[in-house]
């Protein structure tokens, strides 16, 4: 899994696209956040694993959780489907 700073020597070092293998980890929707949060983690993996993991869910149970990425951000059903749904999805 990649975790690069975006910027090298004032060149870029990011590629285009999404960063499938960026650390990301499944989180009920409402867990509540918190200074805790990272221990409430069900699963772990990279940001492909994990939009597959939740694809592959029963569509009623989908919306019960989001994706958190780097920074805190939490990615919600509606993103992970798209996600899913993009052309260059590894799963």
């Amino acid at each position: 899994m990649t975790d690069h700073p975006s910027t090298f020597r004032a060149f870029t070092t990011k590629g285009e696209g999404v960063d499938w293998e960026s650390r990301a980890s499944i989180h009920f929707k409402d867990d509540g956040g918190g200074v805790l949060d990272g221990m409430k983690a069900l699963y772990r993996g990279g940001l492909g694993e994990m939009v597959g993991l939740i694809r592959r869910m029963p569509a009623d149970q989908q919306g019960r959780y989001v994706i958190q990425i780097m920074g805190d951000h939490r990615i919600g059903i509606g993103e992970i489907l798209s996600l899913a749904a993009r052309p260059d999805f590894p799963g």
